[in-house]
C-alpha cells in the first residue's frame, strides 16, 4: 500500500519552490533507479543528463514552451538516447556481461550474433524509435521512485529537442534529448497539488481473461 499511497500523492508539479533543493542522497537514489531501469535486451541505449546550473535552467525555459518549472526546479533530468546502436555497441554490452557474470563466450555468442544481425537489419529510424521506447520506460520508473522518495516531478515532452541538443552539445556526446523531468519540491500555492486525481475506475482500465 505504501507504493499506492505514494502514487496517489504524486502529480505533475506546476510550481516548484526554487529555494528547496533535492539532497545528494535522494538524487543518488534517482540516478541509481535510472541506471537500474529495465530496457529491451538489457542494452541501455540511454544516458541521463543532470542539469543543476541555475543560469542554464533559466536559458532553457525559452526552448521548453516557456514552462517556468524548468527554471524553478532543483534539477532538470534530461533523458537522452544514444545516436549509434550498432555492432560495436552490442559487442561492448556483451563484454560487460562477461566481465560481471564471468559468462563464457560459448554461452553468449549465439545471442550476441542474433542481436547483431537483428539490429543490422533495422533502419536507423527503427532503431531510434526502439530507443525512444526505452526512454519512456526510464521516465516511468523515475516517476515512481520520485513518488516513493517524496520528490516532486513534472514529466515533459513539451520542449524543442534540437535546441536542447545544440545548447547542451549533445551531438558531440553521441546523444539526442527525448524527455525532460524537472524535480524538486512543490510550492504551497500550487493549485494542482490538492486536486483529486482523475483516473478511470479500475474496472474500466483492467481486463481479466
Amino acid at each position: 500500500m505504501m507504493v499506492i499511497e505514494a502514487l496517489k500523492w504524486r502529480y505533475a508539479t506546476k510550481s516548484f519552490d526554487k529555494n528547496k533543493m533535492v539532497s545528494k542522497k535522494k538524487l543518488d537514489v534517482l540516478l541509481n533507479a535510472f541506471n537500474l531501469t529495465a530496457t529491451s535486451y538489457g542494452l541501455q541505449p540511454l544516458k541521463l543528463l543532470v542539469i543543476e546550473n541555475k543560469q542554464l535552467q533559466k536559458d532553457l525555459v525559452a526552448y521548453s514552451m516557456n514552462q517556468e518549472q524548468i527554471a524553478q526546479a532543483s534539477h532538470i533530468l534530461v533523458i537522452c538516447i544514444e545516436t549509434t546502436v550498432d555492432k560495436n555497441f552490442i559487442e561492448n554490452y556483451f563484454e560487460l556481461v562477461k566481465s560481471i557474470r564471468n559468462t563464457p563466450d560459448a554461452t553468449l555468442n549465439p545471442f550476441k550474433t542474433f542481436l547483431t544481425q537483428d539490429f543490422e537489419s533495422k533502419s536507423q529510424q527503427e532503431i531510434k524509435d526502439w530507443s525512444i521506447k526505452q526512454a519512456y520506460l526510464a521516465l516511468g520508473n523515475l516517476l515512481t521512485v520520485c513518488a516513493l522518495e517524496e520528490v516532486d516531478a513534472c514529466p515533459m515532452e513539451g520542449f524543442l529537442p534540437k535546441e536542447y541538443d545544440r545548447i547542451l552539445n549533445l551531438k558531440s556526446k553521441g546523444l539526442e534529448s527525448v524527455l525532460l523531468l524537472p524535480i524538486g519540491y512543490r510550492t504551497e500555492n500550487d493549485y494542482m497539488a490538492d486536486l483529486k486525481k482523475v483516473r478511470k475506475n479500475i474496472d474500466d482500465s483492467v481486463i481479466f481473461l
